[in-house]
């Protein structure tokens, strides 16, 4: 019998805590069951199996570091948005590893058009709309953010940055002042004045 108050947003909830605490490859239906202290099978009738719960907890770590991002940006533009978006996602994977972690999961396209995951792809554009710049390089300016954010995070949670005398926050300080000066000189002649269109 399944315990009183026990719902797919409750479980997905309580996976994407249990994915911060023992990292989100550990996350299963059976984990999750002894975390409440039910039988495995009783929650089969929430969720499809370990899959779907990984995949629930993606789109919530997803919605969340929109929703953060979000509110980060607002009001912002130029590199101060910049900054901003990327300290929002910086933040998010420090305070939460297992949801981040969650959030880069693939995602089938009927699934991640769903999600949250356009969002913050327009969020992107709209930082990178305020340096002018015209596709393809707004699409190659997409590419490089996440890929230049995704790889700072993750040297710096696996203590990549540890033992050597200058500080993570001074390199990442560096890094977005040298993305913006790329952008600068990537876009129109006036860039950077205004970020349009930010999403909520």
């Amino acid at each position: 019998m399944v315990r009183a108050g026990l719902t797919a947003e409750r479980l997905t909830q309580a996976g994407a805590e249990l994915a911060d605490e023992v990292g989100f490859e550990q996350v299963t239906v059976s984990a999750l069951a002894r975390r409440f202290g039910v039988k495995t099978a009783s929650l089969y009738s929430h969720l499809r199996g370990s899959d779907d719960l990984r995949t629930r907890i993606a789109l919530l770590a997803l919605a969340e570091l929109a929703d953060r991002a979000a509110e980060a940006l607002a009001g912002r533009a130029g590199r101060d948005a910049l900054a901003a978006f990327a300290d929002a996602y910086r933040g998010y994977a420090k305070e939460h590893p297992g949801r981040y972690a969650a959030a880069r999961l693939r995602l089938d396209p009927e699934t991640a058009a769903a999600g949250a995951g356009v969002r913050h792809a327009r969020m992107s554009r709209a930082i990178l709309r305020g340096y002018d710049l015209a596709e393809p390089d707004q699409t190659h300016a997409v590419r490089m953010l996440g890929s230049v954010f995704h790889g700072y995070v993750s040297l710096e949670t696996a203590g990549g940055f540890d033992h050597t005398p200058v500080s993570a926050q001074e390199s990442w300080d560096w890094v977005i002042d040298s993305l913006d000066t790329l952008l600068r000189a990537r876009g129109g002649p006036h860039s950077p004045t205004t970020t349009p269109g930010l999403p909520s």
